[in-house]
């Protein structure tokens, strides 16, 4: 599986690099500044792109904005934004683009190898991947979740984050039935009735963030 990462910090980068060769991955190309970011995925066309959002030179969302570009000019592409901030904007534009896998992950909260690897893997297989927190701080600028109970909020965090309905029972301590019963309540609540063309677990949190 090839990979183009697009980090600033060295040490960082070299991490990355590692962690993902030791998994298979092959690093096609590593970039560090905001200017090489879009012409690099466009010529190396990876199965996935592992971005950090502030990059050179102005250390704004010189990441974002190359990802959200180049899914407009490939569409599909597989990006997973790995970053010590939200930037709400671009977050919601990229997250919003229902064509491909797409991540969003803070930096400080994935402290496992094995967690950062699945979250590659489930990006570039066209899967959904995005911290609870971001997940929060997007909702919190689209509009209120008062349509949802505590509990449902609470699943469609783990939903979010990738967990299958398993390990949402499991981290949650109630069954998988409980857990299938409050997701079609947030299914219900959301307007997302049965498709056999949209991934209904996906659009249950784009969903707000479109509205």
């Amino acid at each position: 599986m090839r990979v183009v990462i697009a980090e600033d910090h060295a040490l960082l980068r070299d991490g990355l690099t590692r962690i993902l060769e030791a998994f298979d991955f092959e690093v096609v190309a590593v970039v560090g500044r905001g200017p090489d970011v879009l012409p690099m995925l466009l010529e190396a066309k990876p199965d996935v792109a592992v971005l950090d959002v502030r990059l050179p030179p102005t250390f704004t969302d010189e990441g974002l904005q190359a990802a959200i570009a180049a899914r407009r000019q490939a569409p599909g592409l597989p990006i997973l934004v790995l970053s010590q901030h939200v930037e709400p904007l671009y977050a919601r534009e990229l997250l919003s683009d229902r064509r491909g896998g797409v991540g969003y992950l803070l930096k400080d909260r994935v402290s496992d190898v094995t967690q950062f690897v699945d979250a590659v893997q489930q990006v570039a297989g066209g899967g959904t991947v995005m911290d609870p927190e971001v997940v929060a701080r997007l909702l919190d600028r689209s509009r209120p979740l008062d349509v949802l109970t505590a509990r449902e909020r609470e699943v469609l965090g783990e939903m979010a984050a990738g967990r299958s309905n398993a390990a949402i029972a499991a981290k949650l301590f109630v069954t998988e039935k409980a857990v299938s019963k409050h997701i079609n309540n947030l299914f219900t609540k959301l307007g997302l009735p049965p498709s056999e063309d949209d991934n209904r677990r996906v659009l249950a949190v784009l969903a707000y963030l479109d509205s």
